[in-house]
């Protein structure tokens, strides 16, 4: 059986087989006696993503009193859980994000606590993920962001968990997401979504993207 440390772009931690191409630290949240997660779901602001592999280095996943090792499909779905770039093995990365992140939003520089600070807010409702209004039409959203059509009842929220399709704006058009991977989306699916879709990228990381940031895919949305 899969472990339950998977991120969805809703920020959730779920048990699928599919790993992805990164992986998350959220702080201690699980107990290693029995591999599982505790109640809680961050014991950090620092929600970061590091890379699988750094300099020959192997984990056993969470089997110690270590970090938790989560694993995300890709940079789009982490970004839009609330993660930001690892400074420590992935410091490239982290410092572009800060300098889009800082020039998005009319900074001159910015540290990885105040992103930190910021996206906490941003991505949480609670113990929910927040969803955010979508800001412009979907075709004016820049390359790497994501967006749910959520359940129309209740914003997609029940008992703490967001349900919706979610969906990847690349290329100029939309990819549905999955565990796995995403697939072309037709369309006539697209045509009516403006009016359902909730932004699901924070917007201050939105803001990075617009200016420059380029998140790193899954091939699946270059293929599709």
């Amino acid at each position: 059986m899969p472990l339950q440390n998977r991120v969805s772009p809703f920020g959730e931690i779920v048990a699928v087989a599919a790993r992805g191409m990164f992986t998350g630290n959220r702080g201690i949240i699980h107990d290693p006696a029995t591999r599982t997660l505790l109640r809680r779901r961050w014991s950090s602001r620092a929600w970061i993503t590091c890379t699988c592999e750094f300099r020959g280095r192997r984990r056993d996943v969470m089997a110690t009193r270590s970090w938790t090792e989560l694993f995300i499909l890709d940079e789009a779905t982490a970004l839009a859980a609330g993660h930001r770039p690892c400074y420590y093995c992935r410091r490239t990365d982290a410092n572009a994000f800060a300098a889009t992140w800082a020039h998005g939003n009319g900074l001159a520089g910015v540290s990885a606590k105040q992103i930190d600070i910021t996206l906490h807010r941003e991505r949480l409702d609670g113990r929910t993920k927040r969803l955010h209004p979508l800001p412009c039409p979907i075709d004016e959203l820049p390359d790497g962001s994501m967006v749910a059509d959520v359940m129309p009842d209740d914003a997609g929220v029940r008992d703490g968990t967001c349900t919706g399709t979610v969906y990847l704006f690349t290329r100029g058009g939309l990819l549905r997401w999955s565990f796995e991977g995403y697939q072309p989306v037709e369309v006539a699916v697209i045509e009516g979504l403006q009016d359902r879709l909730f932004l699901l990228t924070p917007p201050s990381t939105l803001r990075a993207l617009e200016a420059g940031y380029q998140p790193a895919l899954h091939p699946s949305a270059r293929a599709n």
